[in-house]
């Protein structure tokens, strides 16, 4: 009965130690998934694993897989010593225990010191006799061997090895989790240093040869005053109106504005106002889900969204009809779009370029364009020289044209004679730069030398007309709201409220219209002379 009670207590004894081996285990997992850098790794190995094991050094190997070769990932009496130093992966040490499941054993003292790695010749100095390696269980992309040193090869108990054998995952675990965290700070570090940078540099101006300037010819006064406009405006996002007569390469300017600014990667989307038909410039520009009206079998993404990070170039904004110009606003002003047919808008982000051969402030005073989308248009305008104003830049661009056209055609044409370029430079050329294109390309056809001598200028043809010529002369917006205001009031025989009266075409308020008169100056004489 005696000898059956030794051997319930010894039992007993067994599984207490058991459980408290469980009990330290549990314990020393918990803190090793709360370790995030090295520092906290230091403190949990000589606090609580030193205390357990009685090592005299702990080192952690570490090998990715698709390298040949590992680094010294922790160790313990290097503590604060960083090194870069890697070492191959068949060295006799890391390979013989990724090769093993049991527990090797290394005598140090039987290993000549030129075999040695570098992190265990400083312990053999130390006279630590003894070591071991266990490899770790495998975690996808990497693979950790850990060595422990110990001046008596008794220090290592079984206890100790049922120990390693408990914590060896979540010690993996721990350096993956070490790696990434310094992978971050190196991430964030890098990021900051960068943002920094950036925002110290300033902006490199953009400059242009006497040729020209991102792909558009011409090096008078006024395209330099021009290329000047677009590298202050480019970098922003700031809405641009470019306004000129037909043919003065508006289409061109834009290009460079978004070849400038922050969304040169993507594509320009362009839309020419004038080429759709009205019922269907609406869909074109915002889409429409399927169903929204009859023949809407699919859903249609909308120009807009198609420039969803991007740039959008609305050319002859002027022939745009009256009622879209308040959809175009609204899209301006939130910076939303809603399909036809939609329940509901979504934010865009597009950066918007518009352009026009008309004079806005006169469609504004006439009332064909709303004075509110032109005062949203004209954030930035630019004004693009006649061909006739800038008579320097004339041989320049015939000479480019006529390069141009001369490889496409397969002729071999070298220049202009005198009285060719004099008549160029005599010309009005009401078409402008396209009109000097053709008129280049059509002289090529006809020429039978290696120079044009001959030109033929077609006659300048006007249209009767009561309307006064076009002026893209330059107005503050208060200008052009005082003059629209006076034109409806004289309309009105000078009455302001009532139902003739100017406040109800404007669509103001009497009390508004009033106040606003008052702060344009607007006085009785100035409408009721």
């Amino acid at each position: 009965m005696e000898k059956q009670a030794d051997k319930n207590a010894i039992l007993l004894n067994r599984l207490q130690e058991r459980e408290r081996e469980q009990f330290l285990v549990l314990s020393i997992c918990k803190t090793l998934a709360e370790a995030l850098s090295k520092s906290e790794f230091h403190t949990l190995v000589n606090d609580v694993l030193k205390e357990y094991l009685a090592f005299e050094d702990f080192i952690l190997a570490s090998s990715n897989d698709d390298e040949n070769d590992y680094q010294i990932f922790y160790q313990f009496s290097e503590y604060k010593t960083d090194s870069d130093e890697k070492y191959p992966l068949n060295d006799g040490f890391f390979d013989l225990c990724m090769n093993s499941a049991d527990t090797v054993i290394f005598d140090l003292k039987s290993i000549t010191d030129n075999k040695l790695p570098n992190y265990l010749q400083s312990n053999n100095n130390k006279n630590f006799k003894n070591g071991i390696g266990i490899c770790l269980p495998y975690l996808k992309g990497s693979q950790n061997v850990l060595f422990l040193l110990f001046k008596s090869a008794a220090a290592f108990s079984r206890e100790s090895n049922r120990i390693i054998r408990g914590i060896g995952t979540h010690l993996s675990i721990t350096v993956r989790n070490i790696k990434m965290a310094l992978d971050y700070e190196s991430n964030v570090s890098q990021l900051k240093l960068l943002q920094k940078n950036l925002s110290q540099r300033k902006p490199e101006a953009v400059v242009s040869n006497t040729e020209g300037f991102q792909g558009i010819v011409g090096k008078s006064e006024a395209m330099q005053k021009v290329y000047e406009l677009i590298s202050q405006v480019a970098p922003s996002q700031s809405t641009v109106l470019i306004f000129g007569e037909t043919g003065t390469g508006k289409e061109l300017i834009a290009n460079a504005i978004h070849k400038l600014s922050e969304f040169s990667k993507e594509r320009m989307v362009k839309v020419n106002c004038a080429s759709i038909p009205e019922n269907l410039i609406e869909s074109e520009l915002f889409g429409h889900e399927k169903g929204a009206f009859t023949g809407a079998t699919d859903v249609r993404i909308g120009k807009f969204e198609q420039a969803e990070n991007s740039t959008i170039f609305l050319d002859e904004i002027g022939e745009l009809p009256l009622a879209l110009q308040g959809k175009l606003l609204r899209v301006l002003q939130e910076k939303e779009v809603e399909r036809i047919g939609g329940r509901k808008p979504f934010k865009i982000n597009v950066r918007v370029i518009a352009a026009t051969n008309r004079s806005l402030e006169k469609e504004v005073a006439e009332g064909r364009f709303r004075s509110d989308l032109y005062y949203r248009l004209n954030v930035f305008p630019i004004a693009l020289p006649a061909l006739r104003e800038r008579p320097e830049d004339i041989e320049v661009l015939g000479n480019f044209f006529l390069e141009t056209h001369s490889q496409k055609i397969g002729k071999n044409v070298k220049g202009f004679s005198k009285k060719v370029l004099n008549k160029m430079n005599a010309n009005a050329w009401p078409g402008n730069v396209r009109e000097l294109e053709n008129m280049v390309e059509r002289s090529i056809l006809f020429a039978k030398e290696e120079v044009i001598k001959e030109m033929t200028f077609p006659k300048i043809f006007t249209l009767e007309s009561s309307i006064a010529p076009v002026d893209f002369s330059t107005k503050t917006l208060q200008e052009v709201e005082k003059e629209h205001i006076l034109k409806v009031i004289k309309k009105c025989n000078g009455r302001i409220s009532g139902p003739q009266g100017a406040a109800v075409l404007l669509g103001l308020p009497s009390t508004t219209l009033a106040s606003r008169m008052q702060k344009l100056g607007i006085k009785k004489e100035h409408f009721l002379s």
